[in-house]
């Protein structure tokens, strides 16, 4: 039996990309919660829009809702963002990829 070095980097792709995927997930969705709790807004509206709306879009919702300029939203938002990635790599460990070697 021979070992693929081919089939063995695909599958360390494959997986690297499906965490990396799901750590941005699960950034997205805790910087959303965090995002609608400093906006007053309904946390769990807020969520359920990622599934429907871009980033810019959900940005636009938040400022239609809380009638506040979008550059005021968007720097919110980038803050929720970095601190739901400290969070999460706190609780799970750096998304960054393992290296072979």
């Amino acid at each position: 039996m021979v070992w693929d070095l081919g089939l063995a980097m695909r599958k360390k792709e494959e997986f690297e990309s499906e965490r990396l995927m799901n750590f941005e997930f699960w950034q997205r969705v805790r910087a959303t919660r965090l995002f609608a709790r400093k906006l007053g807004l309904n946390e769990a509206s807020l969520v359920s829009e990622i599934a429907l709306r871009g980033d810019e879009d959900l940005l636009d919702l938040a400022a239609e809702q809380t009638s506040r300029s979008k550059d005021d939203i968007t720097m919110i938002y980038g803050q929720c963002l970095g601190e739901a990635r400290e969070q999460l790599i706190a609780e799970r460990g750096d998304p960054t990829p393992n290296r072979l070697g």
